[in-house]
């Protein structure tokens, strides 16, 4: 499996994949569960999406 994103920063996946104004939104909305599958979506893993949500202050 290829990683098209490799190579890349967070924001760099969420503005070319479109979903940008999407991750804002769910941050803005504390939407955890849709924060962590947008960052599913440009190939995040958890390892990576953890402290992502905590410098947002998201916990899971």
């Amino acid at each position: 499996m290829e990683n098209k994103y490799l190579g890349m920063t967070v924001n760099e996946r969420l503005y070319v994949s479109g979903l940008m104004d999407k991750f804002e939104k769910a941050i803005e909305k504390r939407d955890i569960e849709k924060v962590i599958a947008i960052l599913k979506t440009v190939e995040l893993n958890d390892a990576s999406i953890k402290p992502i949500l905590a410098n947002h202050g998201l916990t899971i």
